[in-house]
């Protein structure tokens, strides 16, 4: 398992992703992995800031790249984060897949290519919203049993629009990043009074987040159909949870404080264009949908796989396929009243957890409410996080040919509560 760990007095670094055994490719050849897909991220590569772009375990700095070979790409590439080429449009997304992808064939790259190690990953996006949708039928529910063990799991609304929050985009930080232990209030059921303090019940989310690169007009509504020409490309997401602060939190209104300390992203964002081979049809529905979120004419479900792991242990492997509500139609139901979209605009699924216990994204499920601790292999009984604990949760998805795309790691060890 590959450790990340973020440079010291920031949130916003952290190391570059070690190779996942998955990234390999036989004999290790960068332009071998051109049918791949390229992943971007931003980085510091010796001292300057810039766009790079993922193939296997190599980094390629494309800045100095479009120095050399594309000047007219300079400006949106030499930049600290995404932001600029994600607002240039699908057009140039393209254009510029297209010229790394030729680069990497023909050597060009070869002399701008740096190891993993050399560099060091920034937060891929100036995030400017963050939305965190509620799209897994079976996370729904089983939550539902946890919270309302005598009514019925899923609220009436559930079925009929794709539920959601809206997030803190200053806490959400690079892979790498430490998590500290968050303080709240929080109230046990049979106590008299709440209290303040560290959480008791300190939870993750396995969760996929789709990066907005072109933005729209207030008042305007985006077509679910027409989301891939706003929605540059994904990111893994983990949505680190305290159940205890937000249950406490969430009566009448939605989780805040609970999740606001922090939202961990890859450091590398997957293009849409490089999941050619991973969309299917969307899931069958048994509750007619409004026309506003009427599927697209295309197929908008994606073959993601993702593992979920602690302190090296992989606990589950959920599946993205699953989802009830999918990217599409978030996006369709986040601007039906009309809100704007913004370049660096992120808007997350919510827990992706599937049918059997083994595809639980999250301990709340995966130890129906602490109820049922996972046993490991340390000889430990798993409830919720302690301090120490390092989570990654990685993924990837089928690529042309039979490979593999894999959209690279999220990581973060907690670190003890400052109160």
């Amino acid at each position: 398992m590959t450790s990340l760990s973020a440079a010291p007095g920031t949130a916003t670094e952290g190391a570059a992703t070690a190779p996942h055994a998955e990234w390999a490719r036989p004999g290790g050849d960068l332009r071998a992995l051109v049918a791949g897909g390229a992943a971007y991220g931003a980085a510091s590569v010796d001292g300057a800031c810039g766009v790079v772009a993922r193939h296997g375990s190599q980094v390629v700095d494309l800045a100095a790249l479009a120095r050399a070979t594309r000047r007219d790409l300079v400006d949106i590439l030499a930049a600290p984060s995404l932001n600029r080429l994600l607002a240039a449009g699908r057009r140039t997304w393209q254009d510029v897949d297209a010229w790394v992808a030729s680069a990497i064939a023909t050597g060009a790259a070869d002399r701008f290519c740096h190891h993993a190690d050399e560099v060091r990953m920034l937060l891929p996006v100036d995030v400017a919203d963050y939305v965190d949708f509620y799209a897994s039928e079976d996370h729904a529910t089983n939550a539902g049993k946890i919270f309302r063990p005598n009514a019925d799991p899923l609220l009436p609304n559930w079925k009929h629009l794709p539920v959601c929050y809206h997030g803190r985009a200053g806490t959400v930080v690079v892979s790498g990043t430490p998590i500290v232990r968050p303080c709240g209030q929080r109230k046990a059921p049979r106590a008299p009074a709440p209290v303040f303090g560290p959480t008791e019940r300190l939870d993750v989310e396995v969760e996929l987040g789709f990066v907005v690169g072109l933005g729209s007009q207030l008042g305007d509504r985006v077509a679910a159909r027409a989301w891939r020409d706003h929605v540059f490309g994904v990111v893994v997401v983990n949505d680190w949870s305290a159940r205890d602060i937000q249950a406490w939190e969430s009566a009448p209104l939605g989780p805040m404080l609970g999740k606001s300390f922090a939202t961990s992203i890859s450091a590398w964002v997957t293009p849409l264009d490089a999941l050619s081979a991973a969309w299917l049809d969307p899931p069958r529905r048994d509750v007619a949908l409004l026309d506003y979120l009427a599927d697209p004419p295309e197929p908008s479900a994606l073959d993601i796989r993702l593992e979920l792991v602690v302190n090296g242990e992989v606990i589950s492997r959920p599946r993205f396929a699953g989802m009830y509500w999918t990217a599409a139609q978030q996006l369709a139901h986040l601007t039906a009243n009309g809100a704007s979209l913004r370049t660096g605009d992120l808007y997350a699924s919510g827990t992706i957890s599937g049918p059997t216990p083994g595809e639980r994204g999250c301990l709340l499920e995966l130890t129906w409410g602490g109820e049922q601790p996972l046993a490991l292999a340390e000889n430990r009984a798993l409830s919720y996080l302690d301090d120490g604990d390092e989570v990654v949760i990685r993924a990837s998805a089928p690529g042309p040919a039979g490979s593999v795309v894999t959209l690279g790691e999220v990581a973060g060890s907690i670190e003890p509560a400052r109160w």
